[in-house]
């Protein structure tokens, strides 16, 4: 054990499979335009995993970039946390196949099924671990292959989602790390975005795989109506007990799940078009990998520099959501 200290991130990674499917090419595939699908979503294109590629693969991917930028190696972390709604099957773990696959040691292992607020969770769960010393280092990943569950002749939501995995290594840091976290899930409103069928409620049969049940089925207006509350809300929840105000925060980024929602939670957290980080045109809904991915791509870019304060923002099925303020400590 160490002693008790401030987590934050050490090491951030990320994986994008190599196949871009356009709007154009859907169009190919069902009834609707590139025009249609970038006005609603702000979506052009996104990627698709290979066949032969499960979400494990990606994870993997995901996770030895991160220990790259983190100086270490699979040895040297105590705890593997996946976040996914797409794993590669019910058991064992994800988190299980990503230890193997990297050669880590027989830490612990598992897997968080919060859909997109996934990484936001895993990185809540583990900061604990390191900031109680109980543990040195952890590996978070989110990763999904949504291709595998999205419905490609429903027009509604074959459109939104795409494949990718985002990776983060915590540790003890001396200054900034994890300031703040707003965790929260409303059970009653689950019905807004599920996979039906599959489990122990509605197992497998011919009459589920005949009736499409084993792909995402959304309410769309629904989720809309209430993600843009849900996300303003848990960003002030994350901000408000640490004094923050809008003008004190460097980048939000935040789920990227439709522009307009986007837009409208922006403009209710009274936050600036260059606050908020969106990769959505490029990559769709990757669900727990998108804020993963998103965080990355800013850290690349140099859009966060040492100090910083951001904040990561996110909500999905469940319905639940979360929030974390970071001051940028790398």
């Amino acid at each position: 054990m160490c002693e008790s200290k401030k987590a934050g991130i050490i090491g951030l990674g990320m994986y994008l499979p190599d196949n871009v499917l356009t709007n154009k090419e859907l169009e190919k595939m069902v009834d609707t335009t590139d025009e249609w699908i970038f006005t609603r979503t702000g979506i052009k294109e996104r990627r698709i995993a290979r066949n032969d590629e499960a979400t494990s693969d990606m994870a993997v991917n995901a996770a030895r970039e991160a220990l790259k930028d983190a100086y270490l190696k699979p040895e040297d972390i105590d705890l593997i946390i996946v976040a996914t709604i797409t794993p590669d099957m019910f058991f064992p773990a994800t988190a299980c196949l990503v230890q193997e696959k990297l050669g880590a040691r027989l830490v612990p292992a598992f897997d968080i099924s919060v859909a997109c607020s996934g990484f936001i969770y895993g990185l809540a769960i583990a900061s604990q671990f390191i900031s109680s010393g109980t543990y040195k280092h952890a590996l978070v990943v989110a990763a999904e292959k949504l291709s595998a569950i999205t419905d490609w002749s429903d027009r509604s939501t074959c459109v939104l989602f795409g494949d990718g995995a985002g990776a983060a290594v915590l540790g003890p840091v001396d200054e900034g790390g994890i300031l703040s976290t707003h965790l929260g899930a409303d059970g009653g409103k689950g019905d807004l975005i599920k996979l039906p069928a599959g489990g122990s409620r509605i197992p497998a049969t011919k009459e589920t795989i005949e009736g499409r049940l084993h792909f995402i089925k959304m309410n769309g207006s629904e989720l809309f109506k209430h993600a843009v509350k849900i996300m303003a809300d848990a960003a002030l929840g994350a901000t408000q007990p640490l004094g923050l105000k809008a003008e004190d925060i460097k980048l939000v980024i935040p789920h990227q799940a439709n522009i307009r929602i986007l837009n409208a939670a922006a403009k209710r957290m009274g936050l600036k078009q260059n606050q908020i980080y969106l990769n959505l045109e490029r990559y769709g809904n990757m669900s727990a990998a998108s804020s993963a991915v998103a965080l990355v791509e800013a850290v690349k870019k140099g859009l966060i520099k040492k100090g910083d304060k951001i904040v990561l923002d996110a909500f999905g099925g469940g319905l639940t959501w979360g929030a974390m303020v970071i001051e940028w400590s790398k």
